[in-house]
């Protein structure tokens, strides 16, 4: 179902995967990768998404070291962990901005978009929607938002979070240290009851369908009301 595009920035040019709805001109959302890369798991949710309506973007934010890898949670774990390391959390967000202005440049895009992400896409998600500007964001999973939550206050826009109650990267006090500073705002915060890390990856170790399905319809549903013009 997709293609590719080049994303253009003042550091250099990478790839990002496209995939789009059947109806344009359609609204946007830019699709943020966890620590694997673009991989087969994340097109799949481009794809996904775009069957809901939706022009999707997801940019290889790993393009300064290992560029369009495409890594698995099974066997290449300790690689993915160590690219993740070393990444530059604000040339990151910087990069997930480039994309989210070229998006909305699109002719084909009705110049709304939102941006999701997963486990590091959910931390970019976030750092994105106090930095940036986006129309709205969802975030699932997002590790470490909790040592950022100083920059909350120049959150605007609106903002969806999925947590799993067991989520061995984002512990019990991390998530109430979310709700108290961001609930206050206006972010609105979905815990998932037993679910783990990733509850949310297809094929993933921690899979939840039903967590899932309920996750992603309120996803849906979220950009439907806010990105809608």
């Amino acid at each position: 179902m997709g293609s590719s595009i080049d994303i253009v920035t003042p550091d250099g040019t990478f790839y990002a995967y496209i995939a789009e709805p059947r109806a344009i001109p359609a609204p946007a959302l830019v699709v943020i990768q966890e620590a694997f890369g673009v991989n087969e798991d994340l097109r799949a949710t481009c794809d996904e998404l775009a069957t809901k309506g939706f022009i999707t973007v997801c940019p290889d934010l790993y393009w300064r070291q290992e560029p369009m890898l495409q890594l698995s949670d099974k066997t290449e774990w300790p690689r993915a962990f160590a690219l993740y390391q070393a990444l530059d959390i604000d040339k990151a967000v910087a990069d997930v901005q480039a994309t989210v202005d070229q998006t909305r440049a699109m002719i084909w895009c009705t110049g709304k978009v939102g941006v999701i992400g997963f486990c590091l896409g959910g931390l970019l998600t976030y750092l994105t929607a106090v930095r940036g500007g986006v129309d709205a964001g969802v975030c699932y999973y997002g590790g470490r938002t909790e040592e950022f939550l100083s920059e909350s206050s120049a959150l605007s826009g609106p903002l969806l979070m999925h947590l799993g109650e067991l989520d061995e990267y984002i512990s019990p006090q991390a998530q109430i240290a979310i709700r108290e500073q961001l609930a206050p705002r206006g972010v609105e915060i979905h815990t998932y009851a037993g679910c783990s890390h990733a509850f949310a990856r297809h094929q993933g170790a921690h899979y939840d369908a039903e967590a899932t399905s309920q996750a992603n319809a309120r996803t849906v549903a979220f950009f439907q009301e806010h990105l809608r013009c």
